[in-house]
């Protein structure tokens, strides 16, 4: 006798539809828990430098910023760019870091002269050292705090 296939009653039964893919975690929206953005400097010229933190580091940066002003073509407020750069060096190495970086950045005759310190756990930004910035030519200035330092800056007309 031939094997007769047995076709079933009923009708198969048929596989569930997929499960919708988890959706990733929505990203905090407050304020709170953001830490500062990082520092860009877009479509003009640039220069950095990354220091040793130590007593001499001021002036290190204030000859390899005029050197790089002078590159640039601008020879005229070699001055306040110098007592400039070594304030802002001096005081981000007193925030007690293992190094500190210079920036540069020009643009429409002024230049841009950023000093960060990389020393984390720093409290709030301390806000003396802006009038002395301000005394010394900047046409503007600032600090703030985050987990991975003190950034200070200033913008010098050039």
């Amino acid at each position: 006798m031939a094997a007769v296939e047995h076709t079933p009653d009923y009708p198969p039964k048929t596989p569930p539809p997929p499960k919708r893919p988890l959706s990733p975690p929505r990203p905090e929206t407050g304020l709170a828990g953001t830490g500062r953005a990082r520092m860009q400097v877009r479509n003009r010229r640039t220069a950095a430098w990354s220091l040793e933190a130590a007593p001499w580091s001021a002036g290190k940066a204030s000859a390899h910023v005029l050197g790089r002003l002078h590159e640039w073509g601008y020879r005229e407020a070699d001055k306040a760019a110098s007592s400039l750069t070594e304030l802002l060096v001096r005081t981000a190495v007193a925030d007690g870091g293992r190094r500190v970086s210079v920036h540069l950045a020009d643009q429409n005759r002024q230049a841009l002269i950023v000093a960060l310190s990389h020393q984390p756990g720093l409290a709030v930004a301390d806000t003396a050292v802006l009038p002395e910035l301000t005394g010394l030519g900047a046409v503007s200035c600032g600090t703030d705090t985050a987990e991975d330092g003190r950034r200070v800056w200033a913008v010098l007309d050039l």
